[in-house]
């Protein structure tokens, strides 16, 4: 079970996450105001000062228009 915060696998999900924020020509604060959050969130997300629930993943997804069902497939392949 994944635990730390600092864990590889947990790390490349979020570099998932930042890569799409960045391809799509999004700045941190853009991506707050679409998560109706302050920009200081994404940045703790991205820097894994944080960890994301589930439920925060999936609208983290929703916000960049990218599947969280692709992001958790990547995922669940480092761990088998």
């Amino acid at each position: 079970m994944i635990k730390h915060i600092n864990d590889s696998r947990y790390r490349a999900l979020i570099d998932w996450l930042k890569s799409a924020r960045k391809e799509q020509g999004l700045s941190v604060r853009d991506l707050g105001k679409l998560l109706d959050e302050p920009h200081q969130f994404v940045v703790k997300i991205e820097t894994c000062e944080r960890k994301l629930n589930v439920f925060e993943y999936v609208q983290y997804c929703d916000a960049l228009k990218i599947s969280s069902a692709i992001g958790l497939e990547k995922l669940y392949k480092t761990l088998i």
